[in-house]
Formats: structure tokens, C-alpha cells, sequence
């Protein structure tokens, strides 16, 4: 049964949501691929996003959890389907052992797309499972009404391979780059896998608390799409029989799979899974470390809690105007200790094997070189990232003389 919340202080959540994401200190697990399950057993899931200017999302993730980390590890997991591509907060990363909870889904629009484009859908069904793994770029182009998020006509083929992924007919069987090969799922998991068949609510309910465990300590709304994918949040006529994400997270709370939280100084009501109360209640002191937290990791989901607790603005500017951008395109959050300090930009040059930093701006008030353990601390992690990027050096912007000497250009 649920009981009273657990109080604590703000500076007690800042200390437990780093230790709570393996980044007290950064980079703390050892052990190659198996550390990286860890990191997928603590965190459930890790979002995907293929952008890889400074590395993909789930790279980065990983490498600001694991020693030496190396993508290789993370791609032979793949292949060897110990974890799979689910939607979850948006196209995840998820251990193939909890395929059973991620195979339900509430979108509409999928099934849309291929009752509205039924021939394509049969003729692009028909090729996989008579020819194997396919991509879009296997089929003629093909136009219909489904469309971008521009409203721009969209590949017809490309709109159905991917509504298949997320009704469970088709997964996806490798990646070439950004190129997407799918297969019929039976030949991707393992028969008992598929076989495990759990009703629609709980894999709902499953969601729900995967996104608590993920993030650490999120309360009602989360901000931005931290709930997409799990209903709305009471009954709603579309979703006949659905009671909604607020009786699911109450019953989470009954059934003491959550705990209710209030975090002295901030609004609302949050909720940690219970094997995390006790580490809420008493969290370690963090140790001088530097971490670089890509844009989708899941301690940055809640913006509004950047802000509120951690008093820190974090805007991704992907799709705003370079003009009118505060920061720039791709930029990574600095963590030092329990505090975001500042953010880089680092863009990987494969070809010269170098990491490129195009700028880094630093929190008011903060002044690298006064903090105790900051500068060796930053050397570390730009020594970590050049590891991890497969780099031997770094080219500092022109404007960024002083950090170049504080720092060192080959740390």
C-alpha cells in the first residue's frame, strides 16, 4: 500500500538523481558490454536518436556512465538481440527481455497509415517475408496521404515500414548508417519471447513506471513528451476501457511500485520507484567529476526540473533559426558534481580523427578555474570523450584561448 511521502531537501535530489544515473562519478562502471546492461538494467531504456555530430544519443549515454566505453559494445548487444528498438519516450533501446510490455501501443495513427495505404502495405508485407530485410530504399517510391511533420508528402513506403514497427508486425533487423532494414519480428526475437502475451493495461502500467525508473524522480506532468506513447492522462471516449495515466500511477502508488515525494522549495508531487527510497533518503556526497549529457539522456527529460532545482535552462536548438539561436546546434550539458556548470559543443571529425570545439558557454557566476577539482576534472572528461569519439586531439575554436590553455589541447 502507498504511504505518506518521503521529504527531502532540494540539495538531497540533486544528490540522489546523479548518483541515481551512474554519474557520481562519471564513467563508474567497468566491464565492457555487461556494464552497458547495467546501465540498461538501471535506467529500463535509453531513447535512440541517430544524429551523430558529437556521437549518437545512446553513445552518449553510455559513455558518461562506463569506463572506456566503446559503441561497439552497444551495436554487438543489437546484434545479438539482447536489446531491441521499442517505442517508448520515442524510439528506444530496450533489453529483448521486456519485449512482452513494449509490443502494445494506443497509436492510432499507425493503424491509419496502413488501413489508408492497404495496397502498399500488402506489397511491402508480401517482399519482406518473401525476400528477408528490407528498407525503403529497397521499394520504389511510392506517394499517399501520409505526410511529414512539415506537412510535406512523405515516402508512402517508408510511412508503412515504420507504422509495422510500432504495431509489432515488422522490427528492425540492422542498421546501415541511418538506413533502416526491416524483417517480420518471428525471425528477429526468439519464439518464447514472442509467445509471452501480457494484456494491454499492464504493458501500459509497465510504460508508465519505466519512465519513473528512467528519469529518477519525475512527478505529474514530466513537461514535453516525457508521457507520450501511455494516453492521456484521464478517461478519454477514443480510448474506450483505458482508465487513464492518473489511475495507473495511483495504482503504482497502492500497489508500492512508487513512492510519493515532495522536495522541499519545489511544487507538486514526484515519485521515485521504491528500491530508490532508500538512496533518496541518504544520498552520497558526489565526487569531483565532469560528465557530458547528450540532449535526450534521461536526467535532462524534465526541463522544468533543470530549472527548478537544478537552476539550470536547457533548450535544445535543433530546429530553432542559427540566428536566433542562445547556444548552438548540438550541445551537451556539463554536469559537475550535482550542479549543470556549463555546455559544449563538440562536433567529431571522423576523417581527421579530432573533436572539434565550437564553443562552450560557462553559468553565470561560475569561473572554471576558482572551483576545487574542476579543472582536472574537465581534463578527464575531454580525455574520456576524444577515447570515445576515437580521436588524438582537439581543435579548439579560435575564441576559446583560455579554455584551450586551461584545459590543454591534447588532454
Amino acid at each position: 500500500m502507498g504511504g505518506p511521502a518521503l521529504i527531502v531537501t532540494a540539495a538531497a535530489a540533486r544528490r540522489f538523481l546523479v548518483a541515481r544515473h551512474l554519474l557520481a562519478p562519471a564513467r563508474s562502471l567497468d566491464g565492457g558490454p555487461d556494464a552497458v546492461l547495467e546501465v540498461f538494467r538501471r535506467l529500463g531504456s535509453i531513447q535512440f536518436d541517430p544524429l551523430a555530430v558529437a556521437g549518437r544519443n545512446h553513445d552518449l549515454v553510455l559513455h558518461a556512465r562506463v569506463a572506456g566505453y566503446d559503441p561497439g559494445w552497444c551495436d554487438r548487444l543489437y546484434e545479438r538481440r539482447e536489446i531491441f528498438e521499442a517505442y517508448n519516450k520515442g524510439l528506444s533501446l530496450v533489453p529483448t527481455t521486456e519485449f512482452a510490455w513494449f509490443r502494445g501501443t494506443l497509436s492510432r495513427n499507425s493503424q491509419r497509415t496502413l488501413t489508408e495505404n492497404g495496397d502498399v502495405a500488402e506489397r511491402v508485407l508480401e517482399r519482406i517475408r518473401a525476400d528477408g530485410p528490407q528498407s525503403a530504399l529497397d521499394f520504389e517510391r511510392e506517394r499517399g496521404t501520409t505526410t511529414d511533420w512539415f506537412g510535406m508528402a512523405t515516402n508512402t513506403v517508408r510511412a508503412v515500414l515504420e507504422a509495422y514497427a510500432v504495431t509489432g508486425v515488422l522490427g528492425l533487423a540492422r542498421r546501415d548508417g541511418n538506413r533502416r532494414y526491416y524483417d517480420l519480428l518471428e525471425r528477429l526475437l526468439p519464439a518464447d519471447v514472442l509467445a509471452h502475451k501480457i494484456p494491454l493495461e499492464e504493458q501500459l502500467r509497465h510504460k508508465l513506471l519505466s519512465r519513473y525508473r528512467a528519469h529518477g524522480l519525475l512527478g505529474v506532468g514530466g513537461g514535453g513528451d516525457v508521457f507520450g506513447g501511455i494516453g492521456p492522462a484521464k478517461p478519454d471516449a477514443r480510448w474506450p476501457g483505458y482508465p487513464g495515466r492518473n489511475a495507473l500511477r495511483e495504482e503504482l502508488v497502492e500497489r508500492g511500485d512508487l513512492v510519493s515525494v515532495e522536495v522541499e522549495g519545489l511544487r507538486g508531487r514526484r515519485f521515485v520507484v521504491s528500491e530508490d527510497a532508500k538512496l533518496l533518503e541518504a544520498p552520497p556526497d558526489p565526487p569531483a567529476s565532469v560528465a557530458f549529457v547528450p540532449p535526450f539522456d534521461a536526467i535532462v527529460w524534465d526541463r522544468g526540473l533543470l530549472g527548478s532545482l537544478f537552476e539550470f535552462e536547457y533548450v535544445w536548438e535543433l530546429f530553432i533559426p542559427p540566428g536566433k539561436r542562445r547556444w548552438g546546434w548540438y550541445v551537451l550539458p556539463i554536469l559537475f558534481g550535482d550542479r549543470f556548470v556549463g555546455r559544449i559543443e563538440p562536433r567529431i571529425d571522423r576523417a581527421e580523427a579530432r573533436v572539434h570545439v565550437l564553443d562552450v558557454w560557462w553559468e553565470d557566476g561560475f569561473v572554471p578555474r576558482r572551483v576545487d577539482g574542476f579543472v582536472d576534472a574537465m581534463r578527464d572528461a575531454l580525455r574520456a570523450y576524444l577515447g570515445f569519439a576515437g580521436a588524438d586531439r582537439l581543435a579548439w575554436a579560435p575564441h576559446l584561448g583560455t579554455e584551450k590553455r586551461l584545459f590543454l589541447s591534447k588532454p
